[in-house]
């Protein structure tokens, strides 16, 4: 076998040992993201839909997360995170002012952003 040909085969063979190795890593995040979803949508329903909807589409007694005004440009992260931890006082909507949310850990809040975040994406808010 002529060297040249012999080089190729050595990079297809390096090259699709590497493809292998990068779609199990896609599918491990993959896998990883889906779990940090569910977890988020299961948080969602305890402690936000009552408020916010089953969906995430509002209620009468709170707005829709689904919405540009919550988009992370808008609303950062941080935001979310302050109005469980503090409350947060009516200033786009007129449902009153959202009382803390006390039994809610930052890490489930982590959680329940991940998927307010993902419905948004969605629904082409970005």
């Amino acid at each position: 076998m002529s060297y040249i040909r012999l080089s190729i085969l050595s990079f297809t063979i390096l090259f699709l040992s590497s493809c292998e190795s990068d779609s199990r890593n896609i599918t491990e995040r993959g896998d990883s993201a889906i779990q940090s979803t569910l977890a988020g949508q299961n948080l969602y329903s305890k402690y936000c839909a009552r408020c916010h909807g089953p969906d995430v589409m509002g209620s009468d007694k709170g707005p829709p997360l689904i919405h540009k005004i919550y988009e992370p440009d808008h609303h950062a992260d941080a935001s979310f995170y302050r109005a469980v931890k503090m409350g947060s006082r009516a200033h786009h909507w007129k449902f009153g002012d959202m009382p803390p949310i006390n039994r809610v850990s930052e890490a489930e809040v982590t959680e329940i952003i991940n998927y307010v975040r993902d419905e948004q994406r969605k629904a082409g808010i970005n």
